[in-house]
């Protein structure tokens, strides 16, 4: 038994509030937040890739269940690193959401030629630039409705699909991208919740709110980032679905920075973390990802 109301880490924006909640009424048990602000949150001047990725939105809200001041951190599963922490487990992953990216402003094929688009990611900068050589990119961060009032700024802005889904904007989204087009980042759309490795408590409720198909997909997602690199320093993306028959089919991809060379594979399998490795390796060995991964080394 647990005393008392379990603590949920989580960032203050309104979307990261929202997770929090959907995780809070899985659990069906007395809950309260533990609201935690991020380097990602408060060096909003500077690019998120200056300050070590969507990893600068996790790492504070990680020390607070550590440290005992909550029991369970929620997070947009993109943001986590590919390896988990010490002394954390990733105990659940809910169901996941529409994993696709949105445009904001204009559908991709309106854009007029030159046209400004705004995204701090150079995951999107790079396919997007990769599609429409002639497009320019303008930095863009902020909580997703801080984006959205800033639209007017650009000829169109990208954001998740999921957030705006989840925020009730869904109808903001100009077009909505097929993963063909824009691949997502890794776990896209689906929520992690970590908690302390030792404690079999919290880890027993949380088995319960675990959607063992999204984990399936995450799962191959994120060994395809460990294999690579970890946080890799390069634009790369994946994504997995599940065959009627359970086996996965996992897209990857590997970009420059400038989006001249764009790399892209698949593969299929059971198994979701040798999958994510397999791909990995074909990206790097078989594709030449190899020789981009050597120009950030």
């Amino acid at each position: 038994m647990i005393p008392g109301p379990l603590r949920l880490a989580t960032r203050g924006s309104e979307l990261a509030r929202w997770q929090a909640a959907r995780v809070a009424s899985l659990l069906r048990v007395p809950t309260e937040l533990v609201i935690v602000s991020t380097t990602g949150d408060r060096r909003r001047d500077v690019p998120i890739h200056s300050i070590g990725g969507t990893a600068a939105f996790v790492k504070e809200v990680e020390e607070a269940v550590l440290d005992g001041r909550a029991d369970l951190a929620v997070h947009s599963a993109k943001d986590l690193p590919s390896t988990t922490l010490d002394g954390l487990a990733l105990a659940a992953v809910p169901e996941r959401a529409d994993a696709r990216d949105a445009l904001v402003g204009a559908t991709l094929a309106g854009l007029p030629t030159g046209a400004r688009v705004g995204t701090g990611s150079v995951r999107r900068r790079s396919q997007l630039g990769a599609l429409r050589p002639d497009l320019t990119f303008g930095e863009l961060r902020g909580n997703i409705p801080t984006r959205i009032a800033r639209a007017s700024e650009f000829d169109a802005v990208v954001v998740a699909y999921a957030a705006l889904l989840r925020l009730g904007l869904e109808a903001r989204a100009t077009e909505v991208l097929d993963v063909s087009v824009l691949l997502p980042q890794v776990a896209q759309g689906a929520l992690a919740v970590e908690c302390r490795a030792d404690d079999e408590g919290v880890r027993s409720l949380l088995r319960d709110i675990d959607d063992h198909g999204a984990r399936r997909v995450v799962e191959a997602e994120r060994a395809f980032l460990a294999e690579l690199g970890g946080g890799c320093n390069l634009p790369c993306g994946a994504h997995a679905v599940a065959d009627a028959d359970g086996t996965l089919v996992l897209t990857a991809l590997l970009a420059s920075l400038d989006g001249h060379v764009v790399l892209r594979t698949d593969g299929r399998g059971a198994d979701p973390h040798a999958l994510g490795v397999e791909v990995a390796r074909r990206l790097v060995v078989e594709c030449g990802g190899a020789m981009l991964l050597e120009d950030v080394a």
